[in-house]
């Protein structure tokens, strides 16, 4: 790696990780040498740049577009001119897509070239004084843009406007300002380009004091019923994902109509791209149904004046919300919403507001570059009926659970792992969020047995992802023995976990999916019980479990009458014996163990012994694996007209008659 290329990365990794210089995929730079310009390449953030995300361009192919004539109309200039820039890429096999400001890095005199949308610069640069603070604050050296639509016509205002520099200072500017957009600062050295943006910083920051970090507000519990059904409004057959934030400057802006007005319209090209061009206020906010009216009430009247759903709500006393294909989607559209607020509050110090006019925001909007960003930003990974819907599976920190965690988060859902143990919950969790999905990995504290904290794990879900589509059922324990031996407190803490957790677990959360429901009647949701094969035939001194699991198949037949109307499915999965799973295998309290200990395979003198005995009792010679589990659990969420099931995956070891 060339030692510039190396300076280019840390510089914007640098920048890229700071929302206060740049957020989501905003932003770009490049470095180049005499024949050849690296730039980030479209859809790469800047806070995770590796040489992977640069393309390479020939700079003398890339002067070609300074000379060329194109259409005058603005559709097809557009394509001519990408076609142009595709033309210079070193190797176009990699396809990937240069950064739209290219040409105007290469019109730039300097080596690197750093492009961020600074919330304190943009703060001056979307006022209504933008032009004569910034030759107050720093004169000619500062190169100042009136706004200009993107693409070609901001390429070809910025070449006569650099060429008239250049005649008069015998330079390039170093710092250039564009007006509801961002700053282009050049050096020859990106340690300069650091200098320069510290030094901007420092003067904008004695003219309009940072706001720093606002307090956090609480989240407010009615939000728990309001959100599942937000989350059906405004996303339709294929619910994504809702995330809010409140803090004291948010605070200031939902107050009122008058206030939501500072941040009711898009200030700079990347608010359209992730919040698009217009926001829904929410005033009525006493009550969980007083705010969903609302919403019911505007929705269709702002679809039918803007043409679409909205992505962003401000609800008087609550704050904002985000609602996105992805989790990761929201929280960008919740950044850049509330770097809006940012901009607009210290704009209003500055002379004024100064938002995008409608022609503005229409060529934006319209625009086939910033409509490529918009589908880069959503990316939801391959295509599945599961992506980005949300689950949560009891006892998710190991065994079958998390076996079961990790398919699901591999189809791009997100999982909320709910486990008693904390250690192994988080561990796994963080071994999840490295493996490639679209979704979002969270792991919750539970304890099934308890209601309180089974309630706690649906509303933190609600919270975290704003609604629920898949209850998996799954924590269990088994504590083998005969009448002699059984004692009743743990008769009772077996039956407390596996039985009554089981029907915790739908309490909660048919709770959440009769909200969703409600709002559209089509949607189903599924509650699915890992039970056993043991739920279905008894199971020689080891009643305590296959009592909870026979029970499981009552609740699962009577769940399933109950919450049909509501297209909610319940249905059971009854695994045979999982070998290779801690349940069975574990050295210590493994079934293994324990059924040697209690004598329960007669003649059995180690382990190897009892595992023979119990896989010679199945027709297919082996236990049951996660991947049999899973087709069973596929199946039950796809299909729409099976409930009230109990689905054996036994190899054959249970045959329904």
């Amino acid at each position: 790696m060339k030692p510039e290329i190396k300076d280019l990365i840390t510089i914007s990794r640098l920048y890229g990780s700071n929302k206060e210089y740049v957020i989501a995929g905003g932003g770009n730079t490049s470095f180049k040498d005499d024949t050849t310009m690296w730039i980030k390449a479209s859809g790469y953030p800047l806070a995770e740049l590796s040489e992977e995300g640069l393309v390479a361009l020939d700079r003398e192919k890339l002067h070609l577009i300074s000379s060329e004539k194109y259409s005058d109309d603005p559709a097809r200039r557009e394509e001519q001119v990408k076609n142009d820039l595709f033309k210079s890429i070193s190797d176009p096999s990699k396809n990937k897509r240069p950064s739209v400001e290219t040409s105007l890095h290469e019109l730039i005199q300097y080596r690197f070239v750093v492009h961020l949308h600074p919330t304190l610069i943009n703060g001056l640069l979307c006022s209504r004084n933008a032009r004569s603070l910034t030759h107050k604050l720093f004169g000619d050296p500062v190169l100042f843009i009136p706004y200009t639509d993107p693409g070609y016509i901001l390429f070809k205002k910025l070449e006569s406007e650099i060429l008239a520099y250049r005649e008069n200072h015998s330079n390039d500017p170093k710092v250039i300002f564009l007006e509801n957009h961002g700053s282009f600062v050049s050096a020859d050295t990106t340690d300069e380009i650091r200098d320069i943006y510290d030094e901007l910083i420092r003067i904008i920051g004695e003219v309009i004091t940072p706001v720093g970090e606002p307090e956090p507000i609480a989240y407010n519990p009615i939000l728990h019923k309001t959100l599942p059904a937000l989350r059906m409004l405004l996303s339709g057959n294929k619910p994504g994902v809702i995330r809010h934030r409140n803090n004291s400057l948010i605070a200031e802006y939902y107050k009122s109509q008058q206030e939501f007005h500072k941040i009711s319209l898009p200030l700079t090209p990347d608010i359209i791209v992730y919040c698009k061009t217009r926001y829904m206020y929410v005033e009525q906010s006493s009550s969980a149904e007083k705010i969903t009216e609302s919403v019911r009430y505007q929705l269709p009247r702002f679809n039918e004046e803007y043409g679409f759903i909205p992505k962003i709500l401000v609800i008087k006393d609550m704050g904002i919300f985000a609602i996105a294909e992805s989790y990761a989607s929201a929280e960008s559209a919740l950044d850049i919403y509330e770097d809006l607020i940012r901009i607009s509050h210290y704009a209003s110090g500055c002379g004024g507001i100064k938002f995008l006019s409608p022609e503005q925001v229409s060529f934006i909007d319209k625009w086939e570059v910033e409509n490529y960003r918009r589908k880069i930003s959503q990316a939801a990974g391959s295509e599945n009926s599961l992506n980005n819907k949300t689950a949560i599976i009891t006892g998710g920190a190991q065994g079958f659970g998390a076996g079961i965690a990790e398919a699901l988060y591999s189809k791009n859902m997100n999982v909320v792992v709910a486990d008693l143990n904390e250690e192994a919950g988080k561990a796994f969790v963080e071994k999840l969020s490295a493996q490639k999905s679209s979704g979002k990995a969270v792991f919750i504290r539970t304890d099934v047995s308890d209601p309180a904290s089974v309630k706690e794990l649906i509303s933190s879900t609600v919270m975290e992802l704003g609604g629920l589509d898949l209850m998996v059922s799954n924590a269990g324990v088994l504590k083998a023995g005969g009448l002699d031996e059984m004692e009743p407190d743990i008769f009772s803490k077996t039956t407390e976990v596996n039985y009554n957790g089981y029907f915790h677990c739908a309490k909660y959360a048919s709770e959440v999916m009769k909200i969703q429901n409600h709002e559209n009647n089509d949607y189903f949701t599924d509650i699915i019980q890992i039970n056993s094969k043991s739920g279905l035939r008894g199971s020689n001194r080891n009643f305590a479990y296959a009592g909870a699991k026979f029970g499981g198949i009552g609740l699962t037949q009577s769940f399933a009458m109950e919450l049909a109307p509501y297209r909610i499915k319940v249905n059971s999965v009854c695994p045979g014996n999982f070998y290779e799973g801690p349940l069975w295998s574990d050295p210590h309290t493994g079934l293994f163990v324990q059924y040697l200990k209690t004598g329960k395979v007669p003649g059995a003198r180690n382990i190897e012994d009892v595992r023979k005995f119990y896989e010679e009792q199945v027709p297919m010679k082996r236990g049951c694996r996660l991947e049999d589990v899973m087709k069973a659990i596929f199946y039950i969420i796809e299909q729409e007209y099976e409930t009230g099931q109990a689905i054996p995956v036994t190899g054959g070891q249970i045959m329904l008659g």
